[in-house]
């Protein structure tokens, strides 16, 4: 599991950096609130001066544009914040998202996010770039489901990354265009920062309605947590609506 800083505080961001340099590079980068505000967040114009806050900065990692399982509409939205070369990352994929996916992504309770948190250097940063190029293709899950089963013999060169590519059929000289161009660099860092500003300290991170959840935690604890969520939002155990508890305000 990767670390968020030296001390751990989950107010750092690139190892060391505060939470003021963080906000900076994301007004910088055109994460700013206004831009979130103006791309993703539902809802009238503000007429005041736009301020960064969680509320938004959630807004915007749960509905901007990305790749997404599950309905619009569900109830409960989980974010995903991961790195391809983490080991605790393949352990979620493997052992507990497809029991989520099952129970809950198929049955249109939940809405299920990935972003990017590229915390372990250079190869993860090519590799998310490389999960992004698949996803002009239309082919992220599946790009996504194939480093994480070859790891830990993955290789994250950029020669590597197009053979996986070419593995799965996209279109080599389409992948390798968009890979040199490195036109989904910004967009990653923006990511990654944006988990660091939410409290991540380590992968897999996630956010469930935006209620923060560190490291890959059993099925059972998911569980426990997404159950909790839909009560919230007036869904029963069995999916239906509990006509006794007025559906939460999201």
């Amino acid at each position: 599991m990767s670390a968020a800083g030296a001390n751990g505080d989950p107010d750092t961001g690139w190892v060391t950096m505060p939470r003021a340099a963080i906000v900076s590079r994301l007004l910088a980068r055109g994460m700013g609130l206004g831009l979130l505000m103006i791309l993703f967040v539902p809802g009238p114009a503000r007429a005041e001066e736009p301020r960064l806050t969680r509320e938004a900065l959630v807004a915007a990692v749960e509905r901007g544009p990305g790749p997404v399982k599950g309905r619009a509409d569900a109830p409960v939205t989980i974010v995903e914040f991961s790195d391809f070369r983490c080991s605790y990352c393949r352990k979620f994929w493997k052992e507990t998202l497809p029991r989520i996916e099952l129970e809950y992504v198929r049955t249109g309770k939940v809405r299920f996010v990935y972003r990017h948190l590229a915390a372990l250097g250079p190869p993860s940063m090519r590799a998310a770039e490389a999960a992004e190029c698949a996803a002009e293709q239309g082919r992220f899950w599946a790009y996504h489901d194939l480093l994480f089963e070859r790891a830990p013999s993955v290789t994250f060169t950029d020669d590597g990354l197009k053979e996986y590519a070419k593995e799965l059929g996209l279109d080599p000289a389409r992948f390798g265009t968009c890979l040199a161009s490195g036109r989904h660099s910004d967009r990653i860092v923006q990511e990654s920062a944006a988990a660091r500003y939410l409290g991540a300290s380590g992968t897999p991170t996630f956010l469930v309605n935006g209620q923060l959840l560190i490291g890959a935690h059993p099925f059972e604890t998911f569980k426990r947590v997404l159950d909790a969520a839909l009560s919230r939002a007036g869904i029963g155990p069995d999916g239906a609506i509990d006509p006794g508890k007025p559906p939460a305000r999201r």
